[in-house]
């Protein structure tokens, strides 16, 4: 994937391991177990290696900021429970939220196994990482997975409504994953603003320009510079109005239906078990004969080919060679972090 950065120093080729093993233990210090530890580092590293930069290792840096500050407990463990309504619910306790939102799809792809269909809400939650990573564990299981994210404007004003140059509302992410044909699963993982604010912390840290025509100043004027952002500025949303629809069904969902969030975002996971349609086998054929005709497709100019959804991740991961490739200045900060813990 074609970075978003426009840098203004040189990357650092960093072999996966090591990138591990850096931020595994940087998030022993700042008080994680050794389990959590692992498990976050090794999401981060592949979210690198999958091109996917704005969910990657620089988010050491924020969970950081956040253990330290109080917003996210290093300590919490999450848990699946049944309200007195009989639905199904999961808790972050103020954790990290990779961990969570493994744990809730594993809960989803076993639920709807049994039931067919799944729907459980995930609340108390910090940053829960790169979605598409966790939709493409359910669909390789032969889960089809909407994920949808809301609830926490008041924190987080990001992303200002069509029409408008105030930022009111969050990113309010959308993730569906659909088991696909011979080249694995089908998984749309997207912000519903023009970049996911990732990105502008990504550029921030590394000392770059974003895209054009991507982020406003506090004025509604066009900018590629973060530090507007920062200073009363917004993003813009995707699509224009279809970006701004979808993000406000989102907070909808995550503030209106599932309640006020305490932390990051509440998200609201549907599991339907596709093999209650049609045989597996029927499936996949019926994908890859229409994946194939699209992906074969000539592609218009300026593009090489047609791509679909989610094969680009897992290209990039393939073609990596084990090694990640950061801005100098981001790994710079996370190594001074790590000495300064």
């Amino acid at each position: 994937m074609e970075s978003k950065l426009y840098l203004k120093t040189k990357r650092v080729k960093i072999d996966l391991t090591e990138s591990i093993d850096v931020l595994t233990r940087i998030f022993l210090k700042l008080g994680c177990s050794n389990e959590v530890s692992q498990e976050v580092s090794t999401h981060l590293s592949d979210a690198n290696l999958c091109g996917m930069e704005s969910h990657g290792i620089m988010r050491v840096l924020q969970y950081a900021e956040q253990f330290q500050s109080g917003y996210m407990n290093p300590k919490a463990k999450p848990k699946v429970f049944l309200d007195k309504k009989g639905i199904k619910r999961v808790s972050g306790n103020e954790g990290i939220g990779i961990p969570v939102m493994k744990l809730a799809y594993m809960a989803g792809v076993n639920d709807a196994k049994i039931n067919g269909i799944s729907a459980l809400s995930i609340r108390d939650v910090g940053h829960t990482g790169r979605h598409g990573a966790f939709a493409d564990f359910a669909a390789e299981k032969g889960i089809l997975s909407i994920c949808i994210g809301g609830g926490n404007r008041q924190t987080w004003r990001q992303v200002a409504p069509y029409g408008g140059i105030k930022a009111l509302l969050p990113t309010n992410p959308w993730c569906i994953g659909v088991p696909g044909g011979k080249l694995g699963p089908v998984v749309l993982d997207f912000a519903t603003s023009k970049i996911a604010g990732g990105w502008i912390y990504a550029a921030q840290s590394a000392n770059a320009l974003l895209p054009k025509d991507c982020i406003i100043d506090k004025f509604g004027k066009s900018t590629r510079k973060p530090e507007d952002y920062f200073n009363g500025g917004a993003i813009l949303p995707s699509g224009a109005q279809k970006g701004y629809g979808l993000a406000l069904i989102g907070e909808l969902i995550g503030e209106a239906l599932l309640g006020p969030s305490t932390t990051e975002a509440n998200w609201l996971l549907v599991s339907i078990d596709t093999s209650k349609y049609r045989r597996s086998s029927e499936i996949y054929e019926a994908s890859e004969d229409l994946l194939n005709e699209i992906r074969t497709s000539k592609p218009a100019k300026g593009f090489n080919k047609v791509e679909i959804p989610g094969e680009r991740e897992r290209l990039n991961r393939k073609n990596s060679n084990g090694n990640i490739k950061v801005p100098e200045k981001t790994w710079e900060q996370i190594l001074e972090l790590h000495r300064c813990l």
